[in-house]
């Protein structure tokens, strides 16, 4: 039962989480290009009124016309939308789903002894750790060099890429991916927790009182909100990741996520630009160039054949096929698994009929995509998945 309920926790907080999200990205989106799209207003009303900037859109049938005042309107609405539960829910339920899938089965999803060989409760201690040092040392770099955006950007972008390489050499490759766009989602949720919300806070009560505006509480969260936009792309890839084995198994996955998320910025800047009327190509075109390098460092190599003796058929002996599954593949797939409460996702590999029924997922998995084992934690080797190939390919015979 216990893997079972797992699996439901699983299933609903990956549900919650892409729909917060959504929610999120959306909002963050709409507002970047709010900002950029607004005009200057042409009544003399709206200019005395203090309004900075105004778009008239349509939208399902209305028309809307956002408005932005240079610093607040003269009177406060009495209801005032706060945009920060999209960010905190999705930082909740991501960390929720983190916690049931990786934290609580380490040793399957978090270690790769052929990285880093640590204890399960090392790999959630280094896990929750790397989340917070990124945001600490992120932050540190904002406060240390606040007055130099450019410099700031360049520091954060660095340490992003040296987040990178360090998580791809502790933990499992999927793990790493996934803990990097973790820790970068962490730095765009405390952005919004410590600084964009409480900044706007006393901004507002300093209006409603009749103070004078600290102008640093609008620049700090600026900033941040301009780091979170371009956080954005890398962080869903990173999210994204696990379904791709191909990335985050190749031999140097971390020069593999560097450039992917890199090349996410590069796009995510051409757009910025597009909604300020300014078309540069050449932002895309270095993305899609990034994509391009990293889609020939992880082009599939010929695969190893198995050696034959003289007058050996071609096909594989279906012995060697178990032999290897019963090897590397039912300490998680069995009735009884050693390594699992339960069969994990209910596939059972103990019989040479369930063998046979699973044939095409076995290739896919485990010769194709060499996701399986996760984190090669039984320590398959290249011989044995050409091996699995071969079988496959010669028809999957449980007779020979």
């Amino acid at each position: 039962m216990e893997g079972y309920i797992l699996d439901w926790a699983n299933m609903l907080l990956r549900w919650v989480h892409v729909i917060t999200a959504i929610a999120w990205i959306g909002s963050s989106f709409y507002f970047v290009w709010l900002d950029n799209s607004l005009t200057k207003p042409i009544a003399p009303d709206l200019k005395d009124k203090g309004v900075d900037g105004e778009l008239w859109a349509v939208h399902g049938g209305g028309f809307y016309n956002p408005q932005k005042y240079l610093t607040a309107p003269k009177s406060l609405p009495e209801n005032l939308h706060w945009f920060y539960w999209e960010s905190y829910s999705t930082w909740m339920s991501g960390f929720a789903l983190l916690v049931v899938l990786y934290l609580f089965n380490a040793s399957t999803f978090l270690i790769d002894k052929n990285v880093f060989d640590m204890s399960p409760g090392a790999a959630v201690g280094f896990a929750v750790s790397y989340l917070l040092i990124g945001w600490i040392v992120y932050d540190s770099i904002c406060r240390l060099f606040n007055k130099n955006d450019r410099l700031v950007g360049i520091l954060v972008a660095l340490y992003v890429m040296v987040a990178a390489f360090v998580a791809c050499h502790i933990f499992s490759g999927r793990a790493a991916f996934l803990l990097t766009g973790a820790m970068v989602a962490t730095i765009m949720s405390a952005n919004v927790l410590v600084w964009i919300i409480p900044g706007q806070r006393k901004v507002v009560a300093a209006l409603k009182a009749g103070q004078p505006v600290d102008p640093s509480h609008g620049k700090r969260a600026k900033q941040r909100s301009v780091h979170n936009t371009y956080f954005t792309l890398p962080v869903l890839f990173a999210m994204l990741s696990n379904h791709y084995s191909m990335t985050y198994a190749a031999k140097n996955n971390w020069l593999v996520l560097i450039l992917i998320m890199l090349a996410g910025v590069l796009i995510r800047q051409f757009f910025i630009l597009k909604h300020k009327g300014k078309i540069n190509v050449l932002w895309p075109a270095a993305g899609v160039a990034a994509l391009g390098v990293v889609a020939v460092l992880i082009a599939p190599q010929p695969r190893p054949t198995v050696a034959k003796a003289e007058g050996e058929p071609a096909t594989v002996s279906f012995a060697k096929v178990q032999e290897v599954v019963n090897a590397r593949c039912v300490q998680c797939h069995a009735a009884q698994p050693k390594m699992m409460p339960t069969a994990a996702k209910g596939i059972k590999l103990d019989t040479a009929d369930d063998i046979k029924s699973h044939a095409q997922l076995i290739y896919q998995q485990a010769v194709q995509q060499k996701a399986m084992p996760l984190g090669n934690v039984t320590q398959i080797t290249d011989d044995e998945r050409a091996l699995l190939g071969q079988w496959f390919e010669g028809g999957a015979k449980t007779t020979n």
